[in-house]
C-alpha cells in the first residue's frame, strides 16, 4: 500500500502503472496480482484507508470530551490534520471522482458517512437543548461537513493562505452558529 501511495503521489492516478507500483514496492508485477486486480482496487483501498482515518470514529468516547464546542473543535482539528496529511491523495480521490463513475460513488459514499455521523451529533445536541431543533439534522450536517471539506480542499490542495489557527477557530464559529449552540457556561467568579 505504502508503494501504490508512493506512485499515485508521485505520478497521478492516470500516470500510475502496476508496474511502477511493483517496482516501488521491490516486488515483481506478479506479487501485486496477489493482492489486487487492477490499479483502481488498489487506489480504492488506499481511498478507503484514508477515509476511515479521518472519519476519526468515536471520538467522544476516545477523548471523553462532553462539551459540544471541544467536541467540534476536536473533530475539525483531527479532520484538518488528517486532510493536510493526505492532500495529495484526496486531491486525486476529486480528481478521478470526476471521470469514474465508481469513485464518484465511493465520493458521495464518503461525504454521506460524515453527514450521517455529524447528524447523530446534531440530534444528541437538539434533544438535549442545546442545539436548534428547527434544523434537519441530516441536512444541516451535510452543509457543515461540506464547508470544512472544501475549505480543507482550498487550503491544503489549491494553496488558498489561511492559518491553520484561524482557520479552525471560524469553522468552529460557524458550526456553532449554524447549530444556533446555547450560550456556553460560564463558572461564576
Amino acid at each position: 500500500m505504502a508503494a501504490a501511495r508512493e506512485v499515485f503521489e508521485r505520478d497521478g492516478y492516470l500516470d500510475a502503472r502496476i508496474t511502477d507500483i511493483s517496482k516501488a514496492a521491490q516486488v515483481a508485477s506478479g506479487s501485486f496480482y496477489t493482492y489486487f486486480n487492477s490499479k483502481e482496487e488498489v487506489f480504492q483501498a488506499l481511498v478507503a484507508q484514508v477515509q476511515e482515518e479521518m472519519l476519526h470514529p468515536h471520538l467522544r468516547e476516545r477523548t471523553g470530551i462532553t462539551d459540544p464546542r471541544e467536541l467540534i473543535d476536536a473533530s475539525n482539528r483531527e479532520y484538518l490534520r488528517a486532510y493536510k496529511k493526505n492532500a495529495r491523495l484526496m486531491a486525486l480521490f476529486e480528481q478521478v471522482a470526476q471521470v469514474d463513475e465508481k469513485f464518484m460513488a465511493l465520493r458521495i459514499e464518503r461525504g454521506n458517512a460524515f453527514a450521517r455521523r455529524n447528524a447523530k451529533l446534531i440530534r444528541t445536541l437538539q434533544e438535549n437543548g442545546e442545539a436548534d431543533t428547527g434544523l434537519d439534522p441530516l441536512i444541516t450536517a451535510h452543509a457543515l461537513s461540506v464547508m470544512v471539506s472544501r475549505m480543507a480542499y482550498s487550503v491544503f490542495v489549491l494553496g488558498q493562505r489561511i492559518p491553520y489557527e484561524r482557520l479552525v477557530t471560524t469553522l468552529n464559529k460557524i458550526w456553532e452558529n449554524g447549530l444556533r449552540l446555547t450560550p456556553a457556561e460560564h463558572p461564576e467568579g
